[in-house]
């Protein structure tokens, strides 16, 4: 059996994040709620990502690439956040993203200009039939100008990636034992590629083998995911040579949560970043963690997340995604 340990693993981020107790939201729904701050994971305006990263850029400094690319919505973090490791590195970011090309940019496409990385739009209606071809064609030319490319597939949900969530669990494992507190009966997380649920998945049966885990989709339909992230999971407990075994009806997936479209602001996402904005000074975004609060807070209320629970949300981060919605927010 190996341990996350003995991966190859570059620095980037600032753990362990803050492991914080929600007392005024949590009181409200009659939970024990504590957040998993990985907003303050730092790097390149922080989220989940920098986790995955830390093993995704191993892996590319390790080969010497030169071009790194990459693709996402139009206010992806994980884009933004490979632009900025990519440029750590000495290594040119190209973002292939889902949407038209914008008038303003803002939020993470801001960032993603500040960064220096080389952008492509792709309508949204063909993106799904088009991705691979156009990554492609960048990793040709940068062969074709002398260059290594590698492409990191959408959220960097891969096994190797998926490590930096086994590590994350390892790491609330330690903070709750500081503090003398039981694992979370459930953890709540934003799912928009299947890598950090994965990760969550295989960290948890290894560590807190009764916590129950709810990947809320803000984008693709149940089946999609389960059979994606089941794969994924398999995957990363066999490159740790842990005995795990992984279908589709083990993942719980909840995809009542997108609102009308990937990227859409939702009204229960935008009343939730409210709630917890007044309730706990807390910060949350509307593209993943906003529409993710709004899945927990309604979990509890159908009675799925049982009265009394310790549960444990993830924050993934996104908080440069707020500006953009501006208008939307401020109208709700």
């Amino acid at each position: 059996m190996k341990q996350t340990d003995d991966f190859e693993r570059v620095s980037l981020g600032f753990f362990p994040t803050p492991l914080e107790r929600l007392n005024t939201l949590g009181d409200s729904l009659g939970i024990t709620l504590d957040i998993k701050r990985d907003d303050y994971t730092g790097f390149g305006g922080g989220g989940n990502k920098v986790r995955k990263l830390e093993y995704l850029m191993a892996d590319a400094c390790r080969q010497q690439i030169n071009v790194v690319i990459t693709t996402g919505g139009h206010q992806s973090n994980h884009a933004r956040m490979v632009a900025a490791a990519a440029r750590k590195f000495g290594m040119k970011p190209v973002l292939v993203l889902r949407g038209n090309q914008p008038d303003v940019y803002q939020g993470n496409l801001l960032l993603d200009k500040l960064f220096g990385a080389e952008l492509e739009f792709l309508d949204p209606e063909g993106y799904f039939t088009q991705i691979e071809g156009a990554m492609n064609a960048h990793a040709d030319a940068a062969q074709a100008r002398g260059e290594k490319a590698l492409i990191i597939p959408l959220g960097g949900a891969t096994p190797l990636g998926a490590l930096g969530y086994v590590r994350a669990i390892e790491e609330m494992d330690a903070q709750l034992r500081e503090r003398n507190q039981l694992p979370p009966d459930v953890i709540v997380a934003p799912t928009g590629s299947g890598g950090t649920l994965a990760g969550l998945y295989v960290g948890a049966r290894k560590y807190w083998p009764d916590t129950r885990i709810a990947g809320i989709s803000v984008s693709a339909k149940a089946e999609w995911f389960q059979t994606r992230i089941s794969a994924m999971a398999q995957d990363c407990a066999d490159l740790l040579e842990w005995s795990q075994n992984w279908t589709p009806e083990d993942i719980w997936i909840e995809d009542g949560f997108v609102g009308t479209a990937y990227g859409v602001p939702s009204d229960g996402g935008i009343e939730a970043i409210y709630r917890v904005a007044q309730a706990e000074g807390l910060l949350l975004d509307p593209v993943y963690t906003g529409k993710a609060m709004h899945g927990l807070i309604s979990l509890v209320e159908q009675g799925k997340i049982s009265a009394g629970s310790r549960v444990i949300f993830v924050h993934c981060g996104g908080s440069p995604a707020l500006y953009p919605f501006a208008q939307t927010l401020l109208e709700h």
